[in-house]
């Protein structure tokens, strides 16, 4: 069996920290060929940092995928840039952009590519068809590849349960990230892909997506957007999903949640 672990938006200095005591004992229990997380939060809830990076890379992941938020910080070329750090942004932005959408990763004699994509509902900017995108990028590796994972970065429930139907049966695994909340509809498909609506995200438990509930509800309120707090310490959520792929056949056998809690102090 391949086994495929997905982690949910890595949040802040907490979600780092939870993800490096929780992510080991995850690794010796399932022995999953490939690990992934989502990074676009990653250094105190917007973008990436090399140490953060880093950081993730020594606590076991192997590559990241992202969203908007990857482009917060100023240096975001040069870390897209760098191979070392196996880091996608969404395959439907400019082309022009730093970094790469896709890639194929060489595990246990299996070709998997993993595409990172971006939904338009209710997102500001006017990014291309993220399902033109995904046709393009499948016709150009269906069979070169064994395995193909899609991270469907979007707000909109409608969005990424409508592109998970249209890329059944092309794409093994359907993964839907940015709303941190995990959703409870992890399936098999009936083409075969293996699907959930938002994988979750690590972050603090208590609080909104993350962020400082007070800070949050203070702007609901008072109709600001105040800078937002990450709570350092305290229960963390961690959140992913472990899928199980025939080897042989490549075809899904299983997908299931995973969800932990952890103190962080």
């Amino acid at each position: 069996m391949t086994k495929i672990l997905f982690i949910g938006d890595i949040v802040g200095y907490i979600g780092r920290e939870a993800v490096k005591k929780i992510l080991p004992t995850l690794i010796r229990k399932h022995k999953p060929n490939l690990v992934i997380a989502n990074a676009e939060n990653l250094a105190h809830g917007k973008g990436v940092t090399e140490v953060t990076l880093k950081e993730m890379q020594k606590a076991g992941v192997n590559y990241f995928t992202s969203g908007n938020h990857i482009f917060s910080r100023k240096n975001f070329a040069d870390i897209l840039d760098n191979k070392d750090f196996n880091i996608l942004r969404p395959a439907n932005y400019p082309e022009q952009m730093a970094g790469m959408g896709e890639k194929v990763i060489n595990i246990s004699q299996k070709k998997v590519l993993l595409v990172n994509l971006i939904g338009r509902v209710f997102l500001k900017e006017n990014f291309d068809c993220p399902f033109k995108k995904f046709d393009k990028i499948f016709k150009k590796y269906y069979d070169k590849v064994d395995i193909i994972i899609v991270d469907f970065h979007a707000e909109a429930t409608s969005e990424k349960k409508a592109f998970a139907f249209y890329a059944d049966g092309r794409a093994n695994i359907i993964i839907g990230t940015h709303t941190h909340i995990q959703t409870s509809d992890e399936q098999v498909l009936p083409a075969g892909s293996a699907y959930i609506t938002d994988v979750g995200a690590v972050a603090t438990k208590n609080s909104v997506l993350g962020v400082d509930s007070d800070v949050i509800i203070k702007s609901f309120l008072d109709q600001i957007n105040y800078p937002h707090e990450m709570p350092r310490v305290g229960e963390c959520e961690f959140n992913a999903i472990i899928i199980g792929i025939d080897k042989k056949t490549n075809e899904v056998k299983n997908i299931n949640r995973i969800q932990e809690i952890v103190t962080i102090k």
